[in-house]
């Protein structure tokens, strides 16, 4: 009887330490389980198509970045259907930490110097803390330099005063969500203030962007991008910027073919002086091409 009562006792203590062993390791599952994970790559790029994504460089990384857009499809055959006109974008993109980022380019299309800073609020997550969205703020200043230009203000005494008239500014939330491993979509609300515009013009412009990208195979994405914008009447020539187009993942690149019936690439161009019609041909085949580097070190999303 002593022994069977020994052998019932350690069997239970080893039943017992079993059961608690379990219990532990299923307390740090759960743990785990309840970590927050942070969505990463709404989007493969800054930029959707002309207008930026919610997405921002990684600290101490470089985006070096060359927008082209040819000439419209509806000017024939002469003009090779527009391949044989061209505007160059030049883009640098710099991550000071994993919230802010900060861009400078120039542009050939009324030689657009610009600068912009691109925050990040809020982060998409999953796990014990659910954030559904992704809302980044964006803020741009762009400056025309090119000289006696029909419809800016003359540069040859070369005032501050005049540069300021040329000057432009824009700011906009952009809100994402990542919906699976195939669909992102974004919401852009924005306001774009103007110097300069003719009489019949306001100077502030109100729009909503509405943008998206969808994975159809492993290295390529469709993606679109329309802006509403409230100047955009009847009696005016402006049109509301809509763009068509794919990325495509190369490695360290991440290529953009698209069309768009926008010439400018600056903000407050492309949502406030876009004048191509989808309708007649006023389309611009365009491409995007981006190349990260990384300056120093290592960063994490």
């Amino acid at each position: 009887m002593k022994k069977l009562f020994i052998l019932t006792i350690t069997l239970l203590f080893l039943a017992l330490q079993s059961y608690s062993q379990e219990d532990l390791l299923d307390i740090l599952d759960e743990e785990v389980e309840e970590e927050i994970e942070y969505i990463a790559y709404t989007f493969k790029a800054t930029r959707v198509i002309n207008g930026h994504s919610n997405e921002r460089m990684r600290a101490k990384q470089l985006d070096f970045r060359i927008n082209h857009r040819f000439g419209q499809l509806n000017t024939g055959a002469y003009e090779l259907w527009g391949l044989d006109n061209a505007l160059i974008n030049f883009s640098f993109e710099y991550g000071i930490n994993d919230r802010l980022m900060i861009g400078l380019r120039r542009g050939t299309n009324k030689k657009v110097y610009d600068g912009s800073l691109k925050f990040t609020l809020i982060r998409q997550s999953k796990g014990i803390r659910i954030t559904p969205v992704s809302v980044s703020y964006y803020v741009n200043s762009s400056l025309k330099t090119q000289r006696d230009y029909l419809d800016l203000p003359d540069l040859k005494a070369s005032t501050f005063t005049e540069y300021m008239h040329r000057s432009a500014y824009t700011h906009q939330l952009l809100i994402a969500r990542k919906f699976n491993e195939q669909l992102s979509l974004l919401v852009s609300p924005t306001f774009v203030h103007r110097n300069y515009v003719a009489p019949t013009e306001n100077n502030d412009i109100i729009a909503l962007g509405f943008s998206g990208r969808y994975k159809f195979i492993r290295r390529v994405a469709f993606t679109f991008e329309y802006f509403y914008a409230n100047h955009v009447t009847s009696d005016n020539i402006y049109t509301h910027p809509l763009a068509l187009g794919f990325d495509i993942e190369t490695g360290g690149h991440v290529f953009q073919l698209f069309a768009t019936n926008s010439k400018p690439m600056v903000e407050d161009g492309f949502i406030g002086e876009t004048t191509g019609s989808w309708l007649d041909g006023g389309v611009y085949f365009g491409f995007n091409m981006s190349r990260v580097f990384a300056i120093t070190g290592k960063s994490h999303k």
